[in-house]
């Protein structure tokens, strides 16, 4: 249980932090993209390692690349609208609760009395969260990257049961930065990703880095503990946002925006604990 909760809570730190990088970055497309295609390469030799998807997985794996695509764009737009330590939040915690909904929906999941009261306490914290400050536009990006969130994990969760899912999610962050980067050369930013590949690489690989390490952290995490344990740690990321933003980049009302993060945490929790 150890070793599980010091996974979680490392993959929590890292998704935080290369967010964090991704709202610091000038163009954050380009950013986005690099990550992702840095992370992918590096993380290749755990591709061949794993065993890359098999064929069954292969159709899950297109439509979750043509998703990241759409969540990369409403993420960067997200950040440019909005404060880190609102749009993080509000796009992570929609996303697990729209993914808690679309399992019960669309992939069979039974949803007990304590798990709709947990729906309702991660729905009160993100309501909270939206009356502290924010521009509609932040609003309407971030719960469209919560939307694509939700998406794409319905469709890993299909994809890794077909597969075996250090491959599917090495295999992922290469076609994922693969696509970005393709996105962007068609939309005539080929000498910006070269320019800013050969002046920040250093940067982009170790975002990519620990972009990839968080998922492995928690693929190592549910092989030592419940999945539902992991997934309540691995959310923390979600009042780490607020703060980050709060103390790096001195954004106002951090903390009361990390406290309507802890209430969706919270509600994360009891909807783990009675599924």
């Amino acid at each position: 249980m150890l070793v599980a909760t010091f996974c979680a809570l490392g993959a929590a730190v890292l998704h935080a932090a290369w967010n964090l990088a991704l709202k610091q970055g000038g163009d954050r497309y380009i950013a986005a993209s690099l990550q992702f295609l840095f992370g992918g390469l590096i993380f290749l030799p755990v591709m061949l390692a794993a065993g890359p998807p098999g064929s069954e997985a292969l159709a899950w794996l297109g439509v979750s690349t043509l998703i990241h695509v759409g969540y990369v764009t409403a993420l960067t737009r997200a950040y440019h609208n909005g404060d880190f330590s609102m749009a993080y939040p509000l796009a992570r915690g929609s996303g697990a609760l729209l993914a808690a909904l679309g399992g019960a929906v669309l992939l069979g999941d039974t949803v007990p009395f304590g798990g709709v009261l947990g729906t309702l306490i991660v729905g009160a914290g993100l309501l909270v969260l939206m009356q502290l400050g924010g521009t509609r536009a932040a609003y309407a990006w971030a719960l469209a990257t919560g939307v694509l969130i939700a998406s794409y994990t319905l469709v890993d969760t299909q994809g890794s049961r077909a597969s075996n899912g250090l491959g599917y999610a090495a295999a992922q962050g290469m076609t994922v930065g693969v696509a970005l980067t393709a996105a962007g050369v068609a939309n005539g930013k080929s000498r910006q990703l070269i320019t800013a590949a050969a002046r920040s690489w250093r940067r982009y690989a170790a975002a990519g880095t620990a972009s990839m390490m968080a998922y492995g952290l928690v693929l190592i995490a549910v092989n030592h503990a419940p999945v539902g344990y992991v997934a309540v740690l691995r959310e923390t990321s979600v009042i780490l946002g607020p703060i980050g933003g709060w103390l790096l980049l001195h954004e106002g009302m951090g903390r009361r925006r990390a406290v309507a993060a802890a209430i969706v945490v919270a509600g994360m929790g009891v909807l783990v604990a009675f599924r």
